[in-house]
């Protein structure tokens, strides 16, 4: 498995230089092959005709957005090239790229100066940011968030290269800042940002697509780094074939406990997409009230039935089960809190822990250290912070996750766009799939089953979380399809899951 990496700022700017050195290329010519890269992305997404008003500054965001323009410009584009002069003195592949453009007929460059900053954008352009990059290290302040302002309140159609101007690639910015591209689209070099997974980003960087720039692979293969994001290829390598003469008890038995009175969809859900990963056999711990509510909505799952009719209370037999899931629909009562603790102390194999399974833990922090090795919490944000607290922005999250996992030794499953996967070596997986449409109550249901069932079958803990989520996302991406996001069920996702299992075959 070699998922892609997201790199921080320090690491990209070595693999330049590593790629320089070793390719060997000269750092103009790398620029020219990155804004290269560029102009044929947009190229495939503009009419032509177009007006293309390219705003640069002036170290090497701005030689790639100079680069940009004579490519355009050469391709009979009607563009104009604004320099935001807000230093003394510009990059070296700046200025080279700068005599370049100012040499070619009918095109005007216009220096832009604080005491006169307004530029003429209107809402039909296509505005090119390369002012800044990622290589920004305090907020953009004076001219560039004068032009930033201009920029945002232009209504034209904007693209950013490599990162949009103002926003920070590992930190937060201030929330709500106003000094912040907010770009339609984001070309991005090599490896995605990490700035690019936070939910409060999305505003700036639109839509991103990663662009390859023929970094040397030597320096990415082997540096070290803890953010990761998972990809099909991944899922691929991560797969099991079954074997021809494979029976049920080669995929296991799972214990699901789920369900109270109001909630045993929740049970049902997590019941289906169990088997529909993989497992074996499924024995469901649920209320009396429960029984013919899932007798007859999945006769493949076997029953275990609580003293109680509304609620989870006793705690069944345990040591047939090669992984238990808990949580999905089980409320809160004293008498399921009880028989939750006990749980804890009796299992001896992984526990695969949603909804209100983390809301006891939220309520006994103190239990967290008595789960069994390799168990797998999947929180979404605000159950999340109910167990380990709140951040004021999601990179301070992120790093609370990661020490989260590592101190419980946990596999952790944020939910959400992106969700983060932490493992307790302090890897942090961003997934790749899933959409808008999967905002559903239900939806983390299913990725409990789908969990639950790909660690009964035999993937370790780790290839479980990543597999699972891949898929659910997968997929729901399947269903939205034909569907769109409005109308999509968490039945959906259920539905698609073999779809998304042949997708990786």
């Amino acid at each position: 498995m070699c998922a892609l990496k997201i790199l921080p700022v320090e690491k990209i700017r070595e693999a330049d230089a590593f790629t320089i050195k070793n390719e060997p290329v000269t750092s103009a010519r790398l620029m020219e092959r990155a804004a290269t890269a560029c102009y044929r992305w947009i190229l495939k997404k503009i009419p032509y005709g177009k007006r293309i008003r390219v705003i640069c500054g002036m170290g090497n965001n701005g030689g790639d957005g100079l680069v940009i323009a004579r490519l355009f410009h050469n391709a009979g584009f009607a563009v104009d090239v604004f320099v935001l002069r807000h230093a003394d003195k510009a990059s070296d592949d700046f200025d080279l790229n700068f005599n370049l453009l100012a040499n070619l007929p009918g095109l005007v460059i216009t220096d832009i100066f604080e005491q006169d900053s307004t530029i003429d954008l209107d809402e039909d352009d296509l505005v090119i940011d390369a002012i800044l990059g990622s290589g920004l290290s305090r907020p953009a302040a004076g001219l560039i968030a004068d032009v930033i302002g201009q920029i945002n309140d232009s209504g034209a159609l904007v693209i950013a290269i490599d990162i949009p101007s103002g926003l920070f690639a590992d930190t937060a910015v201030s929330p709500g800042s106003k000094a912040v591209v907010q770009a339609d689209y984001t070309l991005t070099f090599q490896a995605p940002k990490l700035a690019f997974f936070m939910p409060e980003n999305e505003q700036y960087t639109g839509k991103w697509k990663v662009l390859d720039i023929g970094l040397h692979p030597d320096y990415i293969d082997n540096c070290s780094c803890n953010h990761m994001l998972l990809t099909k290829a991944d899922c691929r390598s991560l797969y099991r074939e079954r074997p021809r003469f494979a029976h049920k008890g080669n995929f296991g038995h799972a214990m699901l406990i789920a369900g109270s009175t109001g909630k045993f969809g929740a049970a049902v859900l997590a019941s289906h997409a169990c088997l529909r990963s993989g497992a074996g056999l499924l024995t469901v711990h649920l209320p009396s009230d429960g029984f013919m509510v899932m007798q007859t909505s999945l006769p493949e799952a076997m029953v275990s039935i609580d003293p109680e009719e509304s609620f989870f209370s006793t705690l069944p037999r345990l040591d047939v089960y090669k992984a238990i899931g808990t949580g999905p629909g089980i409320g809160m009562e004293q008498q399921t809190m009880a028989a939750f603790k006990l749980l804890i102390q009796e299992a001896r194999v992984p526990l695969v822990l949603d909804a209100d399974a983390l809301n006891i833990l939220g309520e006994n922090k103190t239990w967290l250290s008595f789960l069994p090795p390799g168990s797998i919490l999947t929180p979404h944000i605000k159950e999340f912070e109910r167990l380990a607290g709140p951040v004021s922005n999601h990179f301070d999250r992120i790093g609370l996750l990661r020490a989260f996992a590592m101190r419980y030794k946990l596999y952790v499953v944020l939910k959400g766009a992106y969700s983060a996967i932490a493992t307790p070596d302090g890897t942090i997986f961003f997934n790749s799939t899933g959409n808008p449409g999967m905002a559903a109550g239900g939806s983390g249901d299913v990725l409990t089953g789908i969990i639950l069932g790909l660690l009964t079958s035999g993937y370790p803990a780790r290839d479980a979380c990543l597999l699972g989520v891949w898929l659910h996302g997968k997929a729901g991406d399947i269903a939205a399809g034909s569907m769109g996001y409005e109308a999509l069920l968490p039945r959906d996702i259920i539905r698609n899951l073999g779809k998304a299992f042949l997708s990786i075959r």
